[in-house]
């Protein structure tokens, strides 16, 4: 796994605050935590291709642009307990661990299913809609701009002849109008 902006450690307590044993004043004892992400050492599959790769610069940062921030959830994002109805602590604690797991663990699975096949037919239909806005549409769009030619002429003397004079004689029509704002 990569080490990126979120990387920390985490801590869980999974001792039950509502214990009467454990308010002693002492530091409660830690009894599941998390290790820090660890960046994997690059040069353990590395060849000389992918060390000269315009591609090996992405690897580490994935959504340059936030395209999928909104796609930041946490456990505290989707479930909510109020004050007035609260499950015990070691519920709570083992759920949001659970719902971590699943939620990374599910979408590397889903991911190494579904990723291949979905960029394979996303740059398919790139390479189409290239090709096809590359051979078409940009030619066709010279082509009419080149013969709309004269209408782009005609439509500018329309408006120095019709539209110009009209708004002009309004403009010096209303031009002896003023307004004066006073507080009383």
């Amino acid at each position: 796994m990569m080490k990126g902006k979120d990387s920390e450690e985490v801590e869980i307590d999974l001792e039950d605050s509502s214990d009467p044993e454990s308010d002693n004043g002492e530091e409660p004892e830690m009894l599941w935590k998390a290790p820090p992400a660890h960046e994997e050492e690059e040069d353990i599959h590395t060849t000389t291709l992918v060390e000269i790769s315009d591609t090996k610069p992405l690897i580490n940062v994935r959504d340059p642009h936030d395209i999928n921030d909104c796609l930041k959830v946490t456990f505290e994002d989707v479930i909510a307990e109020p004050v007035s109805v609260r499950s015990g602590d070691r519920v709570w604690i083992w759920s949001n661990a659970l719902f971590e797991v699943s939620r990374v663990w599910i979408y590397r699975i889903v991911t190494v299913i579904l990723a291949i096949p979905i960029s394979i037919i996303s740059g398919l239909l790139f390479a189409i809609l290239s090709c096809f806005h590359i051979w078409m549409v940009s030619p066709c769009s010279h082509c009419l701009r080149i013969g709309a030619r004269w209408l782009q002429s005609l439509w500018s003397i329309v408006l120095s002849v019709v539209v110009r004079p009209f708004l002009t004689s309004a403009g010096r029509c209303c031009g002896g109008f003023s307004i004066h704002l006073a507080k009383e």
